[in-house]
């Protein structure tokens, strides 16, 4: 009876699998199914990001990217897990209907409630001028990551200077006027995302997209399930 249990489990646990697989579109993955301990804190599937709500297609904290992307995620984790640090995920594929969804919010000047923790330096009308919200996101190719490093046994997020998706210089990857082990965090993260096929972008040090993307001119617009 246990080995007929232990069977039937198995068969239950491989459809499942197999359902949540089907959904997505080819070479996609669930990034869970080859990176197991990956840490996830979708920040749109939830009130904890600048607008202060959960954004349009971010149905459940499942983390998807194409499958190269996710090969390539499990060779920075793996370097890092040999200094006791892990990956811990904030954003990758986002569909066209989340960036659609910044789009509206932008719009509406009079909705600012997270502004003194997310952008106190800039004015909302400008979010677009000064790029850091676009029609269109590369996000949406399902090849970039926005992520930091986490101390592997206590899950503490490394100091980088400043937090996720905050808008202003201190940001910027190069940005000086913070602590020496900030810099070094920072650089750390720079250094073993490049090192595995990523390209950073200079003005968000969260931020890295794999380098030969498959799917460099496609945005997608499929929900996270």
């Amino acid at each position: 009876m246990k080995y007929i249990k232990i069977c039937l489990l198995s068969i239950l646990a491989f459809g499942f699998l197999f359902q949540d697989s089907k959904q997505l579109p080819e070479d996609f993955v669930y990034v869970k199914s080859i990176i197991p301990d990956i840490n996830i804190e979708l920040r749109y599937f939830s009130s904890n990001n600048f607008v202060g709500d959960t954004i349009d297609g971010y149905n459940a904290n499942k983390l998807i990217v194409t499958k190269p992307t996710a090969i390539a995620l499990k060779k920075v984790q793996d370097e890092l897990q040999q200094q006791g640090y892990c990956l811990k995920v904030y954003d990758a594929y986002r569909p066209q209907r989340a960036v659609n969804h910044f789009i509206r919010w932008a719009k509406d000047l009079n909705d600012t409630i997270n502004k003194q923790r997310f952008y106190p330096n800039v004015e909302k009308r400008n979010l677009f001028k000064e790029e850091y919200i676009a029609s269109r996101s590369g996000h949406s190719r399902g090849s970039t990551v926005d992520l930091t490093i986490i101390d592997g046994n206590t899950e503490a997020e490394l100091d980088m200077g400043s937090g996720y998706d905050f808008f202003g210089q201190q940001s910027w990857v190069d940005y000086g006027d913070i602590t020496d082990e900030q810099k070094a965090n920072r650089q750390l993260l720079q250094a073993v995302m490049l090192k595995h096929g990523f390209r950073n972008y200079s003005k968000e040090w969260w931020h890295f997209t794999l380098n030969g993307e498959p799917f460099p001119d496609t945005y997608f617009d499929f929900p996270i399930e």
